[in-house]
């Protein structure tokens, strides 16, 4: 079923065309990503498509009655309201009856409104929804329900924007970087849940794995023309290198196509056949093809930056604390010369805090951070640049270099420097406050790197960034030849840059992890499957003893309990398979997850003493 259908629409910003006729259509069950290069109009694209903006010329046209939501980069949220006030002031309606519900729970004393509301939960099947929201709250780390808008950080914005836009049940959800601000855990419980439901998505997102375990379709917007692909990322890699391959082919056709027929317009004679002047019209589109080339750039630095001594970065027994809260104990680390190290761990586990330390905007409680004289750090943060007010783009990273020096004595200007990083020199003279969020992103990066460090510290440089510019930046990067660290959610762009891995594990526990983050999720994985053989195992070991043994050296209050053991374990083993079940399955708040889970390990503590005394009485049969 068709839902959408984008029919030739056109978009300019000022006198610059973002894009010209695009067409194409959106139909149930899709999961479509759209990739383009920062600067292309993205975002313009899915405010067309979600009504909140209109096109140049050309049409949107949806099914009658389709329920759309529409998550933006920056979410409009009214700061007054509380976080639960937000989500029920959606147009869900169910959500309303949930509301009038809690509002009864709170005032137990109106008994026949309580009714009321017990009714009309019941009537619309409303618990199992009151359960989702609360879920995907508690996922998303909204437990607070009752803080304000207005204090939330803008990542907290994001993912209660997020989880508004799921709880509307729409038939199209469109969003825009909806893995900015989420986690590793975050955006791995987003996938799966994309995966399971049926969900028909429009989005723009540069997490590559995301793009690759979600979508279906890709659909890409490339030098004005857009070409579709029916398949995930890895489908669309591989047959865009063919099609680039094919024009790339073509093209060498078409020049000695051309060079053929331009011998031909200039032998040919002043009077000009009907024939003739076919071939002369056929002539300007042979040569329009053989003068297509594609701009794609690629970053070649030879990056003359100043040699590290043996000593980098010491830690040294390095503890740091905010209240009760332990976010580094002792921390002890010595950083070596090349080294490219990823940093992962869940929000409020301490990255951002260690990578303060090691600049020195932080100071430790106790220990001490030894830097060495030679050490030049580039630190790239989240709070990016501040832009002033008519500022042009060549000035802004003008303030901070105006040359990199390269090997052989040869430098790198800042202009030089811009244009490698995707601003040809028109754009190096527009003002910065016409550049999209990617763009301002990647000028960010530049002021970073025209200081020439030598300790490059990157905290969550891929948000905003396209596709295009994160394959720039891994390029430089893997060329880099100084120190490196990184914290980042985008699993791909880790895999590719680091070497090994700090994981930040909360309360102070901080892992060193020798492999990408492709390796530690097979790690992870293996740890989960041999605890569950483990298990296994014992519970095979106790099943083959008892086959070998005979009760003939038990007394008989002994044989009773062994007997009674035996049924004990059985049973309680089935609660625990049971309510381990249910933990997928059900769709628990917050508050229920805790409860169940103290059920769960009560029930593990008991079959654990069970067990123990079941090895015990048939260690005695078997003497």
């Amino acid at each position: 079923m068709n839902y959408l259908s984008v029919e030739n629409i056109s978009k300019s910003f000022g006198m610059k065309p973002l894009f010209e006729n695009i067409s194409f259509g959106i139909n149930e069950g899709q999961k479509i990503g759209f990739v383009a290069k920062n600067g292309t109009g993205k975002t313009s694209l899915l405010n067309i498509i979600a009504g909140n903006d209109t096109a140049d010329s050309g049409n949107v046209v949806s099914r009658k009655g389709l329920k759309i939501a529409y998550l933006p980069q920056e979410p409009d949220l009214d700061p007054a309201l509380t976080v639960e006030q937000t989500i029920f002031s959606s147009d869900n309606p169910i959500l309303k009856i949930i509301e009038a519900y809690e509002h009864a729970i709170e005032n137990p004393e109106d008994s026949e409104a309580y009714q009321k509301a017990f009714d009309a939960m019941e009537a619309h099947h409303a618990w199992d929804f009151e359960t989702r929201y609360k879920q995907i709250l508690f996922k998303l780390k909204m437990e607070n329900l009752h803080a304000k808008v207005s204090t939330l950080s803008g990542g907290q914005k994001k993912r209660l924007a997020l989880a508004n836009a799921l709880l509307t049940t729409p038939d199209l959800l469109i969003m825009d970087e909806p893995t900015n601000h989420l986690d590793l855990e975050m955006i791995e419980w987003l996938e799966n849940l994309f995966a399971k439901e049926n969900f028909t998505l429009f989005m723009v997102t540069h997490d590559r794995y995301f793009l690759e375990r979600v979508c279906n379709e890709i659909v890409e917007l490339d030098e004005g023309t857009l070409y579709s692909y029916k398949g995930n990322y890895s489908y669309y890699l591989e047959k865009r290198d063919a099609r680039i391959e094919n024009e790339a082919t073509e093209t060498g056709k078409a020049k000695q196509l051309f060079k053929k027929e331009l011998d031909w317009m200039r032998r040919q004679p002043k009077a000009r056949t009907t024939k003739s002047k076919s071939r002369i019209d056929d002539f300007h589109e042979i040569k329009d093809r053989a003068s297509k080339r594609r701009n794609d750039h690629q970053v070649q630095l030879e990056l003359n930056m100043e040699r590290m001594g043996t000593k980098v970065v010491e830690f040294h027994k390095v503890s740091k604390s905010f209240g009760d809260k332990p976010m580094l104990d002792k921390f002890e680390y010595n950083f070596n010369r090349g080294e490219r190290v990823g940093i992962i761990g869940k929000n409020g586990t301490g990255k951002s805090t260690f990578l303060n330390i090691l600049t020195g905007v932080l100071k430790p409680d106790s220990g001490k951070v030894v830097v060495g004289e030679t050490v030049k750090f580039g630190y790239y943060t989240q709070a990016g640049i501040k832009i002033k007010e008519g500022q042009k783009v060549i000035d802004v990273i003008k303030e901070y270099g105006e040359y990199i020096p390269l090997k052989k004595g040869r430098i790198i200007s800042a202009s030089q420097l811009l244009e490698r990083f995707l601003f040809d020199p028109k754009k190096q003279y527009d003002f910065v406050e016409k550049l999209s969020g990617g763009e301002r992103k990647r000028l960010y990066l530049c002021t970073v790197l025209i200081k020439n460090p030598n300790f490059l510290i990157l905290d969550e440089p891929t948000n905003d960034l396209d596709i295009v510019t994160l394959n720039v930046l891994e390029s430089f990067l893997l060329d880099f030849p100084g120190c490196l660290l990184v914290v980042s959610h985008d699993r791909y762009f880790m895999d590719k840059i680091v070497d090994h891995l700090f994981v930040f594990r909360g309360d102070a526990e901080i892992e060193d992890f020798p492999g990408n983050y492709s390796d530690f999720r097979a790690y992870e994985d293996s740890n989960i499957q041999e605890k569950r053989n483990a298990s296994e195992t014992t519970t095979k070991t106790k099943k083959d003893w008892k086959q070998d043994s005979t009760p003939a050296k038990l007394n008989y209050n002994e044989q009773k309990e062994f007997n009674k053991l035996e049924k004990e374990i059985a049973n309680l083993e089935k609660n625990r398979e049971e309510l381990q079940n249910k933990f997928a399955t059900e769709n628990w708040d917050g508050a229920e997850i805790d409860k169940q889970s103290i059920k769960l390990q009560e029930i593990i503590d008991k079959i654990d003493q069970k067990t123990e005394r079941w090895f015990e009485l048939s260690a005695k049969m078997g003497e």
